[in-house]
C-alpha cells in the first residue's frame, strides 16, 4: 500500500469528519515550503506528536521546522476518538520486556503524559472540551478476569492506584447498559475533542517560534552530520530529524523501520444532538467509556449532546457510509435508547499499530530519530514521545532509551503484502472472540 493510496483512502474516510464541521481552522493554511532553509530540528508530520516536539525543542531555545504533507491535524491526531488515557496498549509486553522497575517508570511517563495534556490546555487555553473520567468495561464473564488483572497490576506493580472496580450494579449506574457486567473506573484519563487539540497545540508552536508549513510533504531523508529533508519544492537542512508520520511514513523511514507499523482503519459515527437530558442519563459525568474486548468499541457524548461511537477495526480502509448502519447496530446494541437516533457524521481514519502493540521509538542515525506505534493511544502518549525526543536531542537520554529497549517485529512480507497478512490476523482474532 503506497502512501498515495493511503491519502486517497484517508480523505475518503473524512468526508462526513464531525471534528472538521465543529472546530475552526486559520483562514488561511500554512505556506508551501519553498527554497533552502536552516534549522536545529526538522519535524516531518504536524499531528500530536510533531507538534509536541516542536514545542518541547522550542522550550529549550531549539529552531524548528515542522513539515506536514497536507496539514496540522489531517491525519489519526484529528480524526480518533480523542480517548486520553494512562497506559499502554498492551502493558503485560511492557512489563515482560523492561521488568518490574521499567514498566514503573513507563507507566510514569503515561501518566505524566496525561497531565501534559491538561498542562498545555492549560497554558495554551485551549479550547477542546476536555472532561475527565474513563471507564473500561467487560462484555462477558471470560473478560472480567481479565479486567481485574489489569487493575490489580496497574495499582499494585504499576503505580497506578487511582483505579476504582465497577461490579455489575456500579457499572450500569454509569453507563446506562444492561451489556456490561463489570467496569474500572479512572479519575485521571478522560476525553476531549482531538483536532481542536491538535489546532491548538499548532497555535502554540507557532506563537513559541516554530515555522509550520503545510502541503509539503517529506521525499527524502539525505542522511548525514548535517541531514537534508528534501520536498517538491524545497529543502530543510537541520542537526536533528524527527519523524513523526503516523500510519503514513511515506519514503523517509527506512523500511525494515518502517514495517515495524501496519495501518489499521477505525471507524466514528456522530449521531444528532440527543438533548442535554437524554445525553446526561447516558453515561454518568460523561465519562469516556471503551471494553476490553480485542476489537473493541469505545464511544463518549460530545459538548454539543452527541453520542459519538467508535470501532469496527479494520485494514482494507473501507468507506465508513458502508459500515455506518453495522456501526448504528452496535451502538444501538449498547443503548437501545438511540435506536431511533439519527446518525449525522460518520468519518474514519488509518492509526499506526505494531505487532505488539506497543509504542516504538528509537533513531536511525544519532541525529534521526522516529515516534510510531502508538496503537490506538496516542492522544496522551504521543506528548510524552515529543517531551522524551527533545530530552534526547538535549543529551538527556534516559527516558528514551527506556522506550527504545522494547523489541518489535516487523510484519510479515513487503509493503504489498503488509496489509492481506495482517487481515489474517484480525480474522484469527474475531474467531477467537466469538467462543
Amino acid at each position: 500500500m503506497t502512501t498515495f493510496d493511503l491519502d486517497a483512502q484517508a480523505d475518503a474516510l473524512a468526508r462526513h469528519l464531525y471534528y472538521e464541521a465543529t472546530a475552526t481552522r486559520p483562514a488561511a493554511d500554512d505556506p508551501v515550503l519553498e527554497g533552502a532553509l536552516e534549522a536545529d530540528i526538522c519535524v516531518i508530520g504536524a499531528g500530536f506528536a510533531g507538534l509536541s516536539v516542536a514545542l518541547e525543542c522550542r522550550a529549550r531555545g531549539l529552531s524548528v521546522v515542522v513539515l506536514d504533507a497536507h496539514r496540522p491535524g489531517w491525519g489519526a491526531s484529528g480524526r480518533n476518538g480523542g480517548q486520553t488515557l494512562v497506559g499502554f496498549a498492551k502493558d503485560d509486553v511492557l512489563e515482560k520486556q523492561l521488568g518490574a522497575r521499567g514498566v514503573r517508570a513507563a507507566w510514569a511517563l503515561s501518566i505524566e503524559g496525561v497531565n501534559l495534556v491538561r498542562e498545555r490546555i492549560a497554558r495554551y487555553g485551549i479550547d477542546c472540551e476536555f472532561t475527565p473520567g474513563y471507564v473500561t468495561v467487560a462484555t462477558r464473564p471470560k473478560r472480567v478476569p481479565d479486567l481485574r488483572a489489569w487493575m490489580d497490576a496497574a495499582r499494585q506493580r504499576w503505580g497506578y492506584d487511582r483505579l476504582e472496580w465497577l461490579d455489575t450494579d456500579a457499572t450500569r449506574a454509569r453507563v446506562a447498559s444492561q451489556r456490561y457486567i463489570a467496569g474500572v473506573y479512572d479519575p485521571l484519563s478522560g476525553h476531549l475533542h482531538p483536532l481542536k487539540y491538535c489546532l491548538g497545540l499548532a497555535d502554540a508552536a507557532r506563537r513559541e517560534g516554530a515555522q509550520l508549513y503545510a502541503h509539503s510533504r517529506a521525499l527524502e531523508v539525505v542522511r548525514g552530520a548535517q541531514p537534508v529533508v528534501k520536498a517538491a519544492r524545497g529543502e530543510v537542512r537541520s542537526r536533528f530529524v524527527v519523524s513523526c508520520c503516523n500510519a503514513a511514513p511515506g519514503g523517509v523511514l527506512p523500511e525494515a523501520v518502517a514495517a515495524r507499523i501496519a495501518p489499521i482503519a477505525s471507524y466514528i459515527i456522530a449521531t444528532e444532538p440527543l438533548g442535554r437530558e437524554l445525553a446526561d442519563s447516558l453515561i454518568a459525568q460523561r465519562s469516556a467509556v471503551c471494553d476490553n474486548n480485542f476489537f473493541l468499541d469505545y464511544f463518549r457524548v460530545s459538548a454539543d449532546d452527541r453520542m459519538l461511537f467508535g470501532g469496527r477495526a479494520d485494514s482494507t480502509g473501507a468507506a465508513p457510509e458502508k459500515l455506518t448502519a453495522a456501526m448504528r447496530a452496535r451502538m444501538s446494541g449498547v443503548f437501545p435508547q438511540l435506536a431511533n437516533a439519527r446518525v449525522e457524521y460518520a468519518w474514519g481514519g488509518f492509526v499506526d499499530v505494531t505487532r505488539n502493540r506497543a509504542p516504538d521509538f528509537g533513531s536511525i542515525d544519532p541525529n534521526y530519530f522516529y515516534v510510531q506505534g502508538f496503537s490506538g493511544h496516542g492522544v496522551a502518549l504521543t506528548g510524552i514521545a515529543g517531551r522524551v525526543v527533545a530530552q534526547a536531542i538535549a543529551g538527556e537520554h534516559a527516558a528514551f532509551d527506556l522506550f527504545k529497549q522494547v523489541r518489535h517485529a516487523r510484519f510479515p512480507f513487503g509493503p504489498a503484502w503488509r496489509r492481506p497478512a495482517l487481515e489474517i490476523g484480525m480474522l484469527y482474532h474475531r474467531l477467537m472472540e466469538m467462543f
